[in-house]
């Protein structure tokens, strides 16, 4: 079986807790086997997320959303 890895930009976040945040909420959706976060502190950070089957970019967006952070681009 062969995963997907997927990348979004995600505006807003500034610390550990807000990419615990995201993590947390990104890996709640189904398929979902890992969480990276290339922080960038006030400007726009990278979330690498490596799944078991294509994910969408709206249930991204919303998980993200849910976390009180903004998809800014995805590339998926």
């Amino acid at each position: 079986m062969s995963t997907v890895s997927t990348t979004v930009s995600v505006s807003g976040m500034t610390c550990g807790h807000c990419i615990s945040s995201v993590s947390e909420e990104i890996e709640s959706l189904a398929g979902v086997e890992g969480v990276d976060v290339d922080l960038n502190a006030g400007g726009i950070s990278t979330v690498t997320i490596t799944s078991s089957e294509e994910l969408s970019p709206a249930e991204i967006g919303e998980a993200v959303a849910e976390a009180g952070y903004l998809v800014v681009a995805n590339d998926a």
